[in-house]
């Protein structure tokens, strides 16, 4: 069994030295590159029917479009969805488009659609740009120590930030005939175009002064001279063209991949310009061709793959001298960071380096692979890799919130205020610290040698122990949820040799337990997100279920054999195997923007069940 899973791993590592299985998003990708090629006037690319029909196989039976398998419609991804197939030709009054059509108007209509939609929706010409919220390129001007400055918001946020400014400023449209728009998914049509940041009396919240600071931009933008906006402009785009050096596109993700598009037609760049070619083809290569359908990924994630299935074989006991881990280590090696970025901006008192997710994205390392791959490369890298895990523990060490905890790719502090902002709604223009997050870096540290006497490792203790939540789990920003962060801040603590005899960590270890299923899987379900009240509930997967056996695994330690929840929960793994030595999966166990994005990582099932067999077998081997 275990043997299985490892030859499984094994035969899918690249012969350059890395692996990257698929990752899989929402319909969304799809319907907006489709809108994205009618806002550029490229409407006949032959990979457009393609991609119309994966988009169509998404459809849900009641005729709406969701984030997630057995997830809810989506209001947004269905107004999307029909727009791009009214767009391809789909007839508004064929069946399916009838309902979704209905599911648009029973979920509110068009006019709800969140602020990201809304400029696919004015750059089509179906609403004005007054109805999207209002993103002034000065922001690239503001200096750091005001509140709200591009170095305060997330690193994505900051990607989507300046090439909607610079959209939302020139504002582009493309002319549609009236035939093609949707106005029929709108409830009300005078709240379609409705102004954003309409308010009745004076702002009684921080949403509502927003909103009031928004209405004031657009009117001042129409009635004053604004002398910095041909500067803003040129730095905005200045700032674009340089963070897409190196990289495999604009942050390396497919929002502002493709909005970094509509800039360039916007600035007059010719389709033939050498960076709107290279634009181009970096949306092509997130391509997968499936007979007659294109479904497309939201980015690679090579490093991370990487990162986890180093780590799982060495956890098999595979040694440094093993082909596979030397060429996965030379191959991680030459991924490091090591010219100052974004993040130098609140951490410039460092040695650069880190690893970032895709294949080139070096101006956005992050704390979560950086872990992951230090450690692996700890424990399998070899004798060629000290230099690098050392600078990497450096790196992470100054990457430490004053909270104690970690974010994703900036030192950071947390700044609700900015969570009203109006193109604040997809929850996640801020990058504060979480829990998985502060723990992998937790157990990267303990891999390295460096304990819970240590002083920002206990700092990141009493991070963990204040957002402990009420039943003992820990939230999962960045995996399927509660599970993810309760296995993963376990083994945070015992790597540091945390003692796992505290009565909050035995807390944990009881609510892992209190939701193992009788067979002794473990699932969650993304609803979680929306509804708390579900924690650890859902269907089961091999992810999950290894997951929860790793957790117990990391409270037991090496009594984990006796232990009839662990046992329960390996045997279930052992059971539910391929003969190919892998797991089936067919939810998704992957976060991108909690109650947004959600992701399938199509490794997850493998790597995360092997490191759990080979875990039980080290510690029940004593």
């Amino acid at each position: 069994m275990l043997n299985r899973a490892q030859a499984a791993l094994v035969a899918l590592h690249k012969p350059e030295g890395y692996w990257c299985a698929e990752l899989q998003g929402d319909s969304i990708l799809e319907s907006e590159y489709i809108l994205l090629k009618f806002i550029l006037g490229q409407e006949s690319d032959p990979d457009l029917p393609f991609i119309a029909n994966y988009l169509r196989s998404l459809q849900q039976p009641d005729g709406g479009w969701n984030m997630y398998p057995g997830g809810a419609n989506d209001l947004s991804g269905t107004v999307k969805a029909y727009f791009a197939l009214k767009l391809m030709g789909d007839d508004p009054e064929a069946s399916h488009m009838i309902a979704a059509r209905n599911i648009c108007l029973k979920l509110g209509g068009a006019e709800l659609c969140n602020s990201f939609s809304k400029f696919y929706l004015a750059a089509l010409g179906q609403i004005s740009y007054d109805a999207c919220p209002s993103i002034p390129p000065e922001i690239v001007l503001l200096p750091k120590f005001l509140y709200f400055n591009l170095y305060a918001v997330s690193a994505w946020s900051r990607t989507m930030i300046l090439p909607l400014a610079i959209v939302s400023t020139l504002r582009p449209v493309r002319k549609l005939s009236e035939d093609l728009g949707i106005a029929e998914l709108y409830k009300d049509p005078a709240a379609a175009n409705a102004v954003a940041g309409r308010l009745k009396g004076l702002p009684r919240s921080w949403r509502e002064m927003f909103l009031l600071l928004d209405l004031s931009l657009k009117r001042f933008e129409k009635t004053a001279v604004t002398p910095l906006r041909p500067k803003a402009i040129r730095e905005a785009e200045k700032w674009i063209l340089e963070h897409m050096e190196g990289s495999e596109g604009l942050g390396a993700i497919f929002p502002p991949m493709v909005y970094v598009l509509i800039v360039f037609k916007a600035l007059g760049y010719p389709d033939d310009h050498p960076k709107v070619v290279e634009a181009q083809q970096h949306l092509k290569d997130l391509f997968i061709r499936d007979g007659d359908a294109i479904r497309i990924q939201p980015c690679f994630s090579p490093v991370w793959d990487t990162g986890i299935a180093l780590h799982a074989l060495a956890e098999t006991g595979m040694s440094p001298e093993h082909p596979v881990a030397q060429s996965t280590a030379r191959w991680l090696l030459a991924k490091e960071c090591r010219v100052p970025s974004d993040w130098a901006k609140n951490c410039s008192d460092v040695e650069p380096s880190g690893w970032f997710f895709e294949y080139a994205n070096p101006h956005y390392p992050d704390v979560d692979d950086t872990a992951m791959v230090v450690m692996a490369l700890k424990r399998a890298g070899g004798h060629s890799a000290q230099h690098a895990v050392k600078r990497g523990i450096n790196w992470l060490l100054a990457m430490q919130n004053d909270d104690g905890g970690w974010a994703a790719f900036d030192r950071t502090r947390n700044r609700p205020i900015l969570e009203h902002v109006p193109f604040a709604d997809h929850n996640a223009i801020q990058d504060p610290s979480c829990p998985d997050i502060a723990a992998r870096t937790l157990e990267c540290l303990g891999h390295c040698g460096i304990t819970a006497a240590h002083t920002s490792v206990r700092k990141a203790i009493d991070f963990l122990k204040e957002t402990q939540e009420k039943e003992g789990c820990w939230f999962g920003r960045w995996g399927v949820n509660y599970i993810y962060g309760t296995w993963q801040v376990l083994t945070g603590l015992r790597a540091v040799s945390e003692r796992m005899d505290h009565k909050y960590i035995r807390k944990a270890a009881d609510w892992l337990r209190s939701i193992q299923k009788p067979d002794g899987s473990f699932g969650e379900s993304c609803d979680t997100y929306e509804n708390p009240a579900l924690k650890g509930r859902g269907p089961s997967t091999p992810s999950q279920t290894a997951w929860g056996a790793m957790g117990l695994m990391a409270v037991a330690g090496h009594a984990s054999a006796s232990d009839p929840h662990i046992r329960k929960a390996i045997h279930w793994l052992i059971e539910n195997q391929g003969d190919d030595g892998n797991w089936e999966e067919n939810w998704y166990t992957g976060t991108g923007f909690p109650r947004v994005f959600y992701l399938k990582y199509h490794l997850y099932r493998l790597y995360f069940p092997l490191t759990a067999l080979a875990r039980y077998r080290r510690l029940s081997n004593g």
